[in-house]
């Protein structure tokens, strides 16, 4: 098999096993904080065995530490956002990052906004708003924050990410595990959470599979597979998402979520398309990294 046809193959499984972890943080009836704290102590844990098989060095140094600390935020607000509101909102609020890339590069390293960009901001905003007309309890309103702020950190992780290569990429994230871990790690104190079975077999399915066994897989995979296919097999985890979780919990997310959510996708995978097509050095040549999930 061709390096490019495997490496395809690698992102889809990848994406499939993003895609699984809102089901299992509704299996667990933890605190979301000791969730995203022992997901990660797990995925470090596999993730550092991978580096020690392939003899790699763990590399700390500026670049890696703000990896870390942007991904930490993200693990952390999204097991947050699956606790206080749906798994749908959780992950397609997330899944806005790229729009805050825009945003982020205009402000901060004065890039040109082209017609594209702000048509796309434009939607997303236009989505978003709808998410916030369902479940209008203040816990999935609070929710919905928490999960807009993982989107934001996202996109400062994916900037910081994209300044990394080989080692240095698998040392961020190995960094950002164990900073989610200490963050957690008061929560998993404080509450105590029951291992039962069903709660053991969850937390260690995210951590080796969903958060660990994925990255390595998106690392190895972001060497042969274009960008563009990165983004858009990396797509399919908001999608199937929210569909493991009404399967398997029964959760459905509210009529004015998912045409929002509909919104969200199809706009910023369109524009994705139309990035990897048009640009070279402004904003919309950012997109091509935008694979790297929670």
């Amino acid at each position: 098999m061709k390096k490019e046809n495997l490496a395809i193959i690698e992102m889809l499984i990848c994406a499939t096993l993003w895609s699984i972890a809102g089901i299992f943080m509704k299996l667990l009836p933890w605190n979301g904080f000791a969730v995203a704290g022992l997901r990660s102590l797990i995925a470090g844990l596999t993730i550092a065995a991978y580096i020690l098989i392939k003899g790699m060095r763990i590399i700390i140094n500026r670049r890696t530490l703000i990896t870390g600390v942007f991904t930490a935020c993200v693990y952390t607000c999204f097991a947050v956002a699956n606790k206080l509101t749906t798994a749908a909102n959780a992950i397609v609020l997330q899944f806005t990052s790229p729009v805050f890339i825009v945003i982020f590069s205009a402000l901060i390293l004065k890039k040109r906004i082209r017609r594209s960009d702000a048509l796309v901001v434009s939607f997303t905003l236009i989505g978003i708003a709808l998410f916030f007309f369902d479940q209008l309890r203040p816990g999935y309103i609070l929710g919905n924050f928490v999960a807009i702020a993982a989107g934001m950190f996202m996109a400062g992780m994916f900037m910081a990410v994209g300044e990394l290569e080989g080692e240095q990429r698998f040392s961020g994230i190995l960094i950002g595990q164990s900073l989610t871990f200490l963050v957690g790690l008061p929560f998993v104190i404080a509450t105590r959470p029951e291992f039962t079975v069903i709660s053991t077999l969850s937390i260690l399915i995210l951590g080796v599979f969903q958060l660990g066994i994925s990255y390595v897989l998106y690392v190895e995979s972001s060497k042969y597979c274009p960008p563009l296919a990165c983004s858009l097999l990396g797509a399919a985890e908001p999608l199937l998402n929210p569909v493991w979780v009404l399967i398997f919990d029964g959760e459905r997310p509210g009529i004015f979520a998912l045409i929002g959510g509909v919104i969200v996708v199809v706009s910023i995978t369109i524009w994705c398309v139309f990035g990897q097509e048009k640009a070279s050095g402004d904003t919309g040549a950012a997109v091509g990294e935008l694979s790297l999930h929670n």
